[in-house]
């Protein structure tokens, strides 16, 4: 999902459907905030907005109403991506955070560090690596098969970092990359 915003989806969670905000989304599993009810182990399935609607189990949950689910079944990410885009005017159309799990190289200065790309947006990226480098610096993402602008670590959490790009990313590259990325690990 774009960040700072949520897509409104319905859990159904025994015979009670409930509006949710999606937060993330992959593949294998979603995260859904105010979704108070389902607690780790239900089952639940999941109303999206491309009309698919996998069933699920609760992988966690939380006292504020945030579940993890996991899908009993990889659902087609591209179907829901195409239409989120094609659904949006031409001029503002955005490219939703998507988790993805890949591995890439972290560039600062002369220095390579191997990371892992957690999720990518138009306008920027989620790394994971050990050796990231300290919030401020200036980086290049590398990773095979797309072009990714270069950009800066606006934040840092333990092992976790925050890449804003310095140029806007297109969704034209990234949904034929996504789909090789879902192709290639068979989900």
């Amino acid at each position: 999902m774009p960040a700072g915003r949520c897509d409104a989806a319905g859990l159904l969670h025994g015979s009670v459907r409930r509006t949710c905000a999606m937060r993330a989304i992959s593949s294998l599993g979603a995260m859904l905030e105010s979704c108070p009810g389902p607690a780790e182990g239900d089952r639940v399935a999941l109303e999206l907005p491309s009309g698919q609607r996998p069933t699920a189990r609760v992988v966690w949950s939380d006292r504020c109403g945030t579940v993890g689910i996991a899908f009993d079944d990889s659902i087609d990410i591209i179907a829901l991506l195409n239409r989120q885009l094609v659904s949006q005017a031409p001029e503002r159309r955005t490219m939703p955070r998507l988790d993805v799990r890949c591995p890439v190289h972290v560039k600062a200065g002369g220095e390579f560090m191997p990371a892992t790309l957690r999720n990518i947006s138009a306008e920027g990226l989620q790394v994971e690596g050990r050796q990231l480098p300290a919030a401020g610096t200036f980086v290049g993402v590398v990773a095979d098969g797309l072009i990714i602008p270069p950009g800066e670590i606006v934040w840092r959490k333990g092992t976790l970092g925050g890449v804003e790009l310095f140029e806007t990313l297109s969704w034209s590259s990234v949904v034929p990359w996504v789909r090789e990325l879902v192709r290639r690990s068979g989900n």
